[in-house]
């Protein structure tokens, strides 16, 4: 509202609707459908997303969310995917609106409507509507949304010239908080607002016992000098579904002799500074190399083959593996 302009103004439905419409044609969005369990089917109309305001993942926080990929009209590891979602919704203390064949099914019909092919799938699940109190309001039903939109993109050069990261100032999440994935990412923003602030690309997070974590909303792995690919235990930091794939198609690349072998462990931040390569992942960014780390140059300053080959098997992976489930448009 205009600050010359005092008066409040009581909007109809159909004010409200126009007013929706107005603020979306204004954002370059690429929303092509979103199921809502409170609305009991799936809209179209950017206008039309909307959950209330009183629900309990918007005020308190409290729920959880996960994002498949979907590529030439087939979804990308969507059991690893709800897997996890299951996991967050226990830790959560979340009920489940249905079975996880019915949310499966939910998923892959609403993609279907979309009649996008290639994007993401993001799915959230909430405790509800009812009251601003603290905790869920009494008999609130929990509320299950899906959003088919046009995934998240970065910056070219990052795969062909590489990131430019910094530790940042910020705490790591706690170990709780870290594992699940919920929609309380402030940590994992403030990073990212003062990595771009300082002229970086992105941030790091470093565990209380000097321990590499995780980046914003990626994981982090490393090639050591001696040729062995190490990536964070999981105790602190999310169990990425990329980098968990990435581990197991990593071991390709031994019989390739790109790698000497391959560990999950704790990695201690002087360790990683001497890499000769280092990696950012995670289902939007796939792969890319890191560069520089704190203004130091990582291995000889430039993109590395293993970044380069992990790339090429994931999405090779991504069009041609066992993971992918056919959508019917």
């Amino acid at each position: 509202m205009p600050a010359s302009d005092t008066r409040l103004h009581i909007l109809s439905a159909d004010d409200v609707l126009a007013k929706f419409k107005a603020l979306r044609s204004r954002q370059p969005v690429k929303y092509s459908a979103f199921y809502s369990s409170q609305l009991g089917g799936i809209v179209t109309d950017p206008a039309l997303m909307m959950i209330p305001f009183d629900d309990h993942m918007v005020h308190r926080g409290h729920g959880i969310f996960d994002t498949a990929g979907l590529v030439d009209g087939r979804i990308y590891d969507l059991q690893a995917h709800l897997d996890r979602f299951l996991l967050s919704a226990e830790r959560s203390r979340l009920r489940l609106p249905g079975s996880r064949d019915e949310i499966r099914d939910i998923i892959v019909k609403t993609t279907a409507v979309s009649g996008r092919r290639d994007g993401a799938i993001r799915y959230w699940l909430s405790s509800g509507p009812g009251s601003l109190d603290l905790i869920p309001a009494a008999g609130a039903e929990p509320g299950f949304f899906v959003m088919i939109f046009a995934g998240l993109s970065y910056p070219e050069r990052w795969y062909t010239e590489g990131l430019r990261v910094m530790t940042t100032t910020y705490p790591i999440k706690p170990p709780l908080y870290a594992i699940t994935k919920t929609t309380n990412y402030l940590p994992n923003v403030l990073m990212q607002m003062e990595a771009k602030e300082a002229g970086f690309d992105n941030g790091v997070f470093i565990d209380p016992a000097g321990h590499i974590g995780e980046s914003s909303n990626m994981n982090v792995a490393f090639v050591t000098k001696d040729g062995v690919f190490k990536h964070p235990k999981f105790d602190n930091i999310l169990s990425g579904c990329t980098s968990l794939r990435l581990l197991e198609l990593a071991h390709e690349l031994r019989n390739q002799g790109l790698l000497e072998g391959v560990r999950v462990c704790d990695i201690p931040v002087a360790d990683a500074r001497t890499s000769r390569e280092m990696l950012l992942l995670g289902s939007s960014v796939k792969v890319a190399p890191i560069v520089q780390w704190d203004g130091q140059s990582i291995g000889d300053g430039t993109p590395g083959p293993v970044a380069r080959a992990l790339l090429r098997l994931l999405e090779q992976d991504m069009r041609t593996g066992d993971r992918l489930i056919d959508v019917p448009y």
